[in-house]
């Protein structure tokens, strides 16, 4: 932390909150939350196939991190734009320290794979053969199999005038070779380029009958490089080496120059495989001259290359889970709890209008969205369904729920948000399958994306039109809800549906904005309802009334909220921070930040519900809303509040067991670093939330 004048010495009122020493970097912020996915690979609570599974998830991370966060610093050193951050960085600075922090994670990660991975799962009878460890008869089944199926689908590309270095998709396997000799046509450059079709599998299972005991696989990389030279006959392959470059794959157009959204984004799409060149990784034994060549290509730098003991498409690897099939390897299946009233035998409807009803999924299961969207779908007396879909998979129960709801004659509205970065192409189908059903298809606002997560049932009931919603602050996704931490609300209350209502007429129609009761929504109440109570909490701590904030977000980067923090802290207001990932806010600087503390949480699932405490209020919400510039400028999103007051106390003391986890939590310091808490197994807030909850 830089140097600045002792806080505690200087009045509350002359303290400069806007100063950059007191905020953190967001993208090293960022991979600092990379670092601790990467740490529960080597964390043996977990079982030996999760480890793995966290590996390749921070693999995954990391090249989107790429992919969007580095290719925009580094089109904003391209074009010289001098924008600072508020920790008053510039972009060639955190490209900089971005390049010295990631090279010693790849290091790490890759030494974690090798030797403590590897090992641990050839103990299990789970083998990854090198070429060197392949039987006589294993290498004469991956020759068939290469001549077979990988063979057919190559087209290798030698490189000479005529063949210049070629347009390498984004993230793909490729192999540079070094040859001798000459070809059909006396050419004798030397060099060639092997493109691995990206419809081959990364991973293959030997036959049972050709393993001892357990399961071997066998990586592509290695079967192509063993069988290189039947691509180039007559010619001796001297060299054989792995790569992959990384691109630019943010989505870059004017959504206001163009006439159709749907149209201009599915042109885009082409293009994000083929972005301008952010990394190269490249096997670490590959000579200095073939690199050179590669990153003299890739117009890269050497801070821009990674040098890899290993396969270098780790993510690819997650096919292992469908070659594998050892669940005592894996964690314990869980059963989420169905709460009485919401099975698939009951009518949902009657059982949400007698109360609200709340569910914290993974413990408790998300079927029950999906049973009131398909009880609304056969239901003869819903007159209409309003949904928002952000991100809800390729085999979605609840948009074929729609599509049945919109062929039976039912009104359905569907608010897609085309926009949701790496699920665009899927959108834009199940888009036109929706619109081919009959369903109205909406594209929400353009320069604002569609986050929010809502659903409306208009139903009729004894010659009255009756409204049901659900509010949550997770996708409707079928598959995420397994592994994500997300809170579900529905409800039956007249005042929410209003509100709900009118929001689904400011993504359909145009008009002024309208006055929303109960829900907070941006970007035109959310951030300054927040503010607002931020400021009845200093109201209170100044006037000696218990004051207390509980925030448990995903990203907290905002400026103006986290200076509203820092005034709420000198005042003496009490504030605890549960943050998955990215913050900006430095926690225990005196006489700034004394009073707030930030706790980020990594386990078996992925922490993603966004609450907002005010004890002193006496106010909660949920939301589909972190705390970040682009939730609460740029997106239409929704905070809904938990009124009834059981309910508010179960999210209250489920908020507390994360603030005492000892075991899966990580405690931000002032200077940016991350302390591990493992003291107190028993305190773990997932371990608890599963017992109390699923069983």
């Amino acid at each position: 932390m830089k140097t600045v004048k002792n806080a505690s010495q200087q009045n509350d009122e002359t303290i400069d909150l806007t100063h950059p020493d007191y905020y953190l970097n967001r993208e090293l912020s960022h991979l600092a939350f990379n670092e601790r996915v990467l740490a529960q690979a080597s964390d043996h609570d977990h079982p030996i196939l999760e480890r793995l599974r966290f590996l390749l998830i921070f693999s995954s991370n990391l090249d989107e991190f790429f992919e969007i966060r580095v290719a925009n610093l580094k089109k904003d050193v391209l074009l010289q734009r001098e924008k600072v951050g508020i920790d008053g960085m510039h972009a060639a600075q955190m490209l900089s320290e971005i390049s010295e922090r990631c090279h010693k994670m790849i290091q790490q990660q890759y030494e974690t794979f090798n030797n403590v991975l590897l090992p641990s799962l050839e103990a299990q009878n789970i083998r990854f053969l090198a070429r060197h460890r392949w039987s006589d008869a294993q290498a004469q089944w991956i020759t068939q199999f290469v001549k077979r199926e990988v063979l057919p689908v190559i087209s290798p590309i030698g490189l000479d005038p005529a063949h210049p270095f070629p347009r390498l998709v984004n993230k793909s396997l490729n192999f540079i070779v070094s040859l001798e000799g000459k070809d059909a046509f006396g050419r004798n450059t030397g060099l060639a380029i092997i493109p691995a079709p990206r419809s081959l599998p990364r991973l293959v299972r030997f036959p049972d009958e050709l393993s001892d005991d357990g399961i071997d696989l066998v990586f592509l990389s290695s079967m192509i490089h063993a069988h290189a030279h039947y691509l180039f006959p007559g010619m001796k392959v001297k060299d054989c080496y792995q790569f992959r470059i990384t691109r630019n794959a943010d989505l870059d157009f004017d959504g206001e120059q163009v006439e159709d959204l749907a149209l201009a984004l599915r042109g885009e799409l082409h293009t994000r495989r083929f972005g301008r060149a952010v990394r190269l990784e490249v096997a670490d034994n590959c000579p200095e001259p073939l690199v050179n060549f590669l990153l003299n290509e890739a117009a890269l730098t050497e801070a821009d290359l990674y040098k890899v003991n290993g396969p270098v498409n780790l993510t690819r690897m997650m096919g292992i889970f469908d070659l594998v099939d050892r669940p005592e390897l894996l964690y314990p299946s869980i059963a989420p709890k169905i709460p009485k009233g919401l099975s698939d035998k009951d009518n949902i409807f009657a059982t949400i209008a007698k109360k609200d009803q709340l569910l914290l999924h993974p413990y408790e299961s998300f079927l029950p969205v999906v049973e009131l969207i398909h009880q609304a779908a056969k239901d003869p007396n819903v007159v209409a369904i309003k949904q928002t879909l952000y991100r809800t998979g390729t085999r979605s129960p609840i948009v074929n729920a729609l599509i049945e709801a919109a062929r039976s004659g039912t009104e359905v509205t569907a608010v897609i948000e085309l926009r949701a970065r790496f699920d665009e192409e899927e959108n834009l189908d199940l888009a036109s399958r929706l619109q081919e059903a009959g369903a109205l298809v909406v594209y929400g606002v353009v320069g604002y994306k569609t986050h929010a997560k809502l659903l409306l049932v208009v139903r009729r009931e004894n010659d009255k039109l009756v409204r049901y919603v659900h509010m949550g602050t997770g996708n409707y996704h079928a598959g995420t809800a397994r592994v994500y931490t997300d809170y579900s609300l529905m409800s039956a209350d007249p005042v929410l549906a209003e509100d709900v209502h009118r929001v689904f007429h400011q993504l359909t129609g145009m008009g002024k904005t309208e006055r929303i009761s109960k829900v907070l929504n941006a970007p035109f109440t959310l951030k300054r309802s927040l503010s607002a109570l931020i400021k009845g909490e200093i109201a209170a701590a100044k006037a000696g009334e218990p004051a207390h904030i509980i925030m448990k977000t995903n990203g907290l980067t905002e400026p103006k909220i986290i200076q509203a923090l820092y005034k709420a802290s000198q005042a003496g207001v009490k504030i605890d921070l549960i943050v998955r990932g990215m913050c900006c806010l430095r926690p225990g600087v005196e006489g700034v930040s004394d009073n707030i503390t930030v706790k980020s949480i990594v386990g078996r699932f992925l922490e993603h519900s966004r609450v907002y405490y005010f004890k002193h209020a006496d106010l909660l919400y949920c939301a589909s809303a972190d705390l970040m510039e682009r939730n609460l400028n740029r997106r239409v999103e929704t905070a809904f509040p938990i009124e009834n007051n059981a309910l508010k106390s179960r999210i209250i003391k489920e908020l507390s067991l994360y603030l005492s986890d000892e075991w899966q939590s990580w405690t931000l310091q002032a200077d940016g670093s991350y302390q591990r808490n493992r003291c107190m197994p028993e305190s773990g807030a997932q371990t608890q939330l599963y017992t109390t909850l699923a069983q």
